[in-house]
């Protein structure tokens, strides 16, 4: 599990700015494309500021939750220039 959530950081971080990628493709570049919903639990516990978990949404184009809010994660979007 450390290093799968090692992977799920390493692919994260590379998620570049207007951009984001869903929780499930998160999972398949990480190397385990059934892990969705533990790459969710993973970003979840996330502090690292580093690591822009904001940028990680859901499959169906909503938003998703945030460990700092979803309000948070909205305005962080769109400051980066994503439209919601």
């Amino acid at each position: 599990m450390i290093n799968f959530r090692k992977e799920v950081f390493k692919v994260v971080r590379k998620i570049s700015r207007g951009t984001t990628l869903s929780y499930k493709e998160v999972a398949q570049k990480a190397g385990r494309p059934l892990a969705w919903r533990v790459v969710g639990n993973i970003l979840a516990k996330n502090k690292n500021p580093e690591i822009p978990c904001h940028r990680v949404i859901r499959s169906d184009g909503k938003i998703g939750s945030y460990n700092k809010g979803t309000k948070k994660k909205i305005i962080l979007l769109r400051s980066e220039g994503y439209t919601i």
